[in-house]
C-alpha cells in the first residue's frame, strides 16, 4: 500500500490541554531548553510521512506559544470546553477534529508527555502500519521484570521459577503501552470512537522510551535524556 497517495493523506493530531492538576500548563514548560510540546511537534513536522501537524488546544497562551513554531505543516485549532474537563476523553477532542474534516484519512495521536518520542520512530511506526495493514498501531516498550501476584495474603511469581531464577536480560519480558502514538484511520476513529480497534498491531520503541511526563519527578529524568539529544528530533 503506497504511503503518499492522495488516498493516504496522514495528520499527526497533538492535544495539549491547558489544565493540569499536576504541573500547571506543562505542556509549555520548559525542559531541556524547550517547551515540552516543542519536542513531539518537532518530532512529527520532521516526519515526511505526516502531511499536516495540527495542534487542538483551549489555551490562549499554549497558542501563543506554540505559534511561534513558523512551519505551513503546522496547524493550531480550538479546544472545545466540553472536551477538556477532568473526565473527558482524548477521543473526545480526536472526535471534535476527525468529523468535520474528511480531507485526511489516517491520524495519528501524539501526546505531548512523552517528549523521547523521535521523528524515526514515527516513519518506522507509520510504515509498519500500513506493511500490515493493520487497523491500528500502538507504540509500547518492553519490561524485563519479575512479577509476582498476591492472592490470599500468598504471594507466587507469574513469569518465572524462582527455583531457576534467570538473568534478567535473559527475561522475555512484556509489551507495556506507553502513550507516546497511536495510530488509526478517520474511518475506524468515527465508526468506533476509539484510538484503537481492528487487526492491531505495536510499534516497539526503545526501553527509555517507557518514561511519560506526568509528575514533577519524572522532569529530572526525562530531561536528562533530552539533554544527551542535542536539541534533535530523529
Amino acid at each position: 500500500m503506497a504511503i503518499n497517495s492522495k488516498k493516504n493523506k496522514i495528520v499527526a493530531f497533538i492535544p495539549l490541554r491547558g489544565g493540569s492538576k499536576t504541573v500547571p500548563l506543562k505542556n509549555i514548560k520548559k525542559i531541556a531548553g524547550k517547551p515540552l510540546a516543542f519536542w513531539a511537534i518537532g518530532a512529527a513536522l520532521k516526519c515526511p510521512l505526516i502531511e499536516k501537524v495540527i495542534v487542538s488546544t483551549d489555551s490562549d497562551l499554549i497558542r501563543d506559544v506554540v505559534g511561534k513554531i513558523k512551519s505551513k505543516k503546522l496547524g493550531i485549532i480550538n479546544r472545545s470546553a466540553e472536551t477538556t474537563t477532568d473526565k473527558a476523553s482524548t477521543e473526545s477532542a480526536m472526535l471534535e477534529f476527525a468529523e468535520p474534516n474528511d480531507w485526511f484519512e489516517h491520524i495519528v495521536l501524539i501526546q505531548a508527555t512523552s517528549p523521547l518520542l523521535q521523528t524515526r520512530h514515527l516513519e518506522e511506526g507509520i510504515k509498519k502500519y500500513f506493511k500490515n495493514r493493520y487497523d491500528s498501531l500502538l507504540s509500547v516498550v518492553r519490561q524485563r521484570r519479575f512479577i509476582w501476584e498476591e492472592k490470599n495474603e500468598k504471594a507466587k511469581p507469574v513469569n518465572y521459577n524462582p527455583l531457576k531464577r534467570k538473568r534478567m536480560q535473559d527475561l522475555e519480558g512484556f509489551l507495556v503501552e506507553n502513550g507516546a502514538f497511536y495510530i488509526t484511520s478517520r474511518g475506524k476513529l468515527l465508526k468506533t470512537k476509539c484510538r484503537l480497534s481492528g487487526k492491531m498491531g505495536v510499534y516497539e520503541m526503545p526501553e527509555y522510551g517507557y518514561f511519560e511526563l506526568d509528575e514533577l519527578s519524572d522532569w529530572v529524568i526525562i530531561e536528562h535524556f533530552l539533554k544527551q539529544r542535542k536539541g534533535q528530533y530523529r
